[in-house]
C-alpha cells in the first residue's frame, strides 16, 4: 500500500507590516500535533519540504519563513535583528490561533525559538533540537569568529559577504557529509536566489551582528529549560563546522531525560538522513504534540 501523500499549502500572512510567507500541511485529522518548523540560515522554509512531504499527513506542520529570508516581504526600514524576527513570529504564531505546539529549532531558528518560548512557556509542547545551539560548548572556532564580528571589525564585511556567495552557501550544506551524493543541490541554489535578492545580504549581515545577543543570553534559555523541562528531542549532525557535537550533549545538562540521537552528517542533517530522523519526529509528536 502506498503512503499517503501530505496535502501542503502556500500561504501568506500579514504581522506588523511583514508579509510572511509560510507553509502548512493539512492532515487528515483536526486534532493532529502541530510542529512548528523554525529555519536557519541561509535556507528558509523550503529546507522542510521533504519533511512536509513525509508527516504532513498525519501531523500539521506550519514551516514560516523568517523576515530577511525566502518569500517573505519586509516593508522598508525594517530592523532586521533577532529579537524583531521572535516578535514576528510571535505576531505569525498569535495570528494563526496556535496555542499549544512542539517547536523545531534549527541554527538561526534557535535564538527566534527560544525567545518565543520565554515569552510564552505555556505555547510549548516540547522542543525538537536539529543542530540549534544553546551553549557556548556549541561553537566552534569557525563560529566564534564569525559570530564574534562587529562593525568595527576590520574585514568582518568580507567576511561575511563570503559566506554569502554561492561556494559560501554549498558548503554549508556538504561541510561534514560522507558523501555529497544524497545533497540535492536544490537547496543551496534556492537559498543563493533569495540571498541575491536586494537587500537580503544587508539584511544577513546585520543578523551576524547582531548574534552576540543570542551568546549573551544563553544562560538565561539555559535556566528555562531546567525551570520549564520540555520533553525533548535532540537529532544533530556531529560534523557541523558552526555547531559541534559538544552543544548537542550540552543539553542533557538542564534536560537528563532528553533524547540524543548524533549522525554522521553536517548541518543540515535532514538533506541526509531524513529517513532516519523522519520516524524520531514522529514517534516524539505523538508522545508530547498531545
Amino acid at each position: 500500500m502506498l503512503a499517503p501523500v501530505a496535502r501542503t499549502v502556500h500561504r501568506h500572512l500579514d504581522v506588523d507590516g511583514v508579509r510572511v510567507f509560510y507553509r502548512e500541511s493539512l492532515p487528515d485529522r483536526t486534532d493532529a500535533p502541530v510542529l512548528l518548523l523554525l529555519h536557519g540560515f541561509p535556507s528558509g522554509s523550503h529546507q522542510f519540504r521533504s519533511l512536509m512531504e513525509a508527516l504532513g499527513s498525519h501531523y500539521r506542520l506550519i514551516a514560516p519563513d523568517h523576515p530577511g529570508f525566502g518569500h517573505t516581504e519586509t516593508p522598508d526600514g525594517f530592523t532586521h535583528s533577532f529579537d524583531r524576527l521572535a516578535d514576528i513570529t510571535e505576531g505569525f504564531v498569535q495570528r494563526l490561533g496556535l496555542d499549544r505546539f512542539v517547536m523545531y529549532v534549527f541554527d538561526f531558528g534557535a535564538p527566534i525559538g527560544f525567545r518565543l518560548a520565554e515569552r510564552h512557556p505555556e505555547w510549548i509542547a516540547g522542543l525538537v533540537v536539529q543542530n540549534g545551539n544553546a551553549y557556548e560548548d556549541g561553537l566552534s572556532d569557525t563560529a566564534r569568529g564569525l559570530l564574534g564580528l562587529t562593525p568595527e571589525t576590520p574585514g568582518a564585511h568580507d567576511a561575511i559577504h563570503a559566506m554569502l556567495t554561492l561556494d559560501g552557501t554549498r558548503s554549508q550544506y556538504e561541510t561534514g557529509v560522507s558523501s555529497p551524493d544524497p545533497v540535492a543541490p536544490d537547496g543551496w541554489t534556492l537559498d543563493q536566489h533569495f540571498l541575491d535578492l536586494p537587500g537580503r545580504k544587508e539584511a544577513q549581515q546585520s543578523l551576524f551582528f547582531d548574534y552576540h545577543s543570542n551568546v549573551e543570553r544563553y544562560d538565561d534559555w539555559q535556566a528555562w529549560l531546567r525551570r520549564h523541562t520540555p520533553p525533548t528531542l535532540i537529532t544533530w549532525g556531529r560534523h557541523d563546522p558552526f555547531f559541534t557535537e559538544p552543544g548537542a550533549r550540552a543539553y542533557l545538562r538542564d534536560l537528563p531525560d532528553a533524547e540524543l540521537h548524533l549522525f554522521d552528517t553536517g548541518h543540515f542533517a535532514l538533506e541526509t538522513h531524513l529517513p532516519e530522523i523522519a520516524p524520531l519526529i514522529a514517534d516524539f509528536l505523538d508522545r508530547a504534540g498531545k
